[in-house]
């Protein structure tokens, strides 16, 4: 059985279990393959180092923290070359995935990025990580956009930094708030995207738009009376719940596969949503009724690259962005790569292309 049929033949009748994925963050991941032990980052034994990937003795490395402009506090990982020269560098904001922290795959991305001469910030979006917001593991559409302006905010005021060169890397769902921070956000000059989700999109209308009417309405009246709930409850808002915690009895070979990134050595953090204890209940609620790449178009014509594998289940949303937004753009297909693979895996992440990409273009 291929991927997508794997894929087509999960997501069909079982609507519960379907919700269940959407709101836990479940519904951002591919099926990734198993990989060689050299092929992906992995944590080095360190008292301070708190990333899954090892720390490169090529860049500074300090932890960093800037507000948005809803007044949240945001906390970052910012990477600099360390032989860099005393002029001022282009720089790059990463974030992602869907329900990561900043210590996983953006991080990996950023710290890459810097050993290729680039000033970079890695951060946890707002209600997520180390960053501030109250309640936890919460998603928006707006406000996580706004973090990635607020990310800009912080380089372009970095004395390291040109404010004339920053660009942003958006991976899995946070690539879908990357474009629609960019659209609005002129500062930013280009933007590439891995493994590419629109969160509205997917939340709105299920996968490949397959969500009826009736199931959305269904969806909706049950969120909507969950906020009865946690407005009652002295506690914090009730919790989807993440991944199981062993795969005993598992056959579902997403929650298979997504396992292996979030729950074993290979991608946990405790901080991640993903990681842990999946996102609110009600987090879908504002995704569904706000739809984030209206205005895709008017990135245009600044360049943008889009960046998916070709057994991702996820493709189709790359492939549609791409449709939808004006020149220049560029869509790379990377053959044989599903969705995950493209979190970590330093053999198949085309960190040559992005280089290239952002030495053109933040020139």
């Amino acid at each position: 059985m291929s991927e997508q049929d794997q894929f087509d033949t999960f997501d069909q009748p079982d609507t519960g279990r379907r919700t269940f994925l959407k709101m836990t963050g479940i519904g951002v991941a591919a099926l990734s393959v198993a990989a060689a032990a050299g092929d992906i980052a992995m944590a080095q034994s360190s008292e301070t180092w708190d990333k899954t990937f090892p720390k490169s003795e090529s860049v500074d490395h300090e932890k960093v923290t800037f507000r948005n402009r809803y007044g949240i506090t945001l906390s970052g990982d910012i990477y600099l070359p360390k032989n860099r020269a005393n002029g001022k560098l282009p720089a790059i904001a990463v974030a992602g995935p869907f329900g990561a922290v900043k210590e996983q795959s953006a991080g990996l991305y950023a710290q890459t990025m810097a050993e290729r001469g680039y000033v970079t910030v890695a951060f946890d979006p707002s209600y997520v990580g180390e960053s501030g917001g109250e309640p936890r593991s919460v998603a928006s559409p707006d406000i996580n956009t706004e973090d990635f302006m607020a990310a800009v905010d912080y380089l372009g005021t970095h004395e390291a930094v040109d404010r004339e060169r920053i660009g942003i890397i958006g991976i899995c769902g946070f690539a879908g708030m990357a474009l629609n921070a960019v659209a609005a956000d002129k500062r930013v000059k280009a933007i590439a995207t891995t493994s590419m989700y629109d969160m509205s999109r997917v939340m709105a209308r299920g996968y490949y738009d397959g969500l009826t009417p009736e199931q959305r309405t269904q969806s909706l009246e049950q969120m909507s009376r969950q906020r009865w709930a946690d407005a009652e409850s002295k506690a914090a808002p009730k919790l989807a719940g993440g991944l199981p915690d062993t795969l005993d009895g598992v056959e579902n070979p997403v929650i298979r596969m997504y396992f292996d990134y979030y729950k074993t050595p290979r991608g946990f953090h405790p901080r991640s949503v993903n990681s842990t204890t999946g996102w609110t209940v009600t987090t879908p609620l504002s995704f569904m009724n706000m739809p984030l790449l209206t205005y895709i178009k008017e990135i245009s014509p600044r360049p943008m690259l889009i960046i998916a594998g070709e057994n991702a289940h996820s493709r189709y949303f790359s492939e549609d962005a791409y449709k939808a937004a004006g020149e220049s753009k560029e869509l790379m297909i990377i053959p044989g790569v599903d969705h995950v693979a493209l979190y970590d895996r330093m053999d198949v992440i085309p960190f040559d292309k992005l280089q290239s990409f952002f030495g053109e273009h933040l020139a």
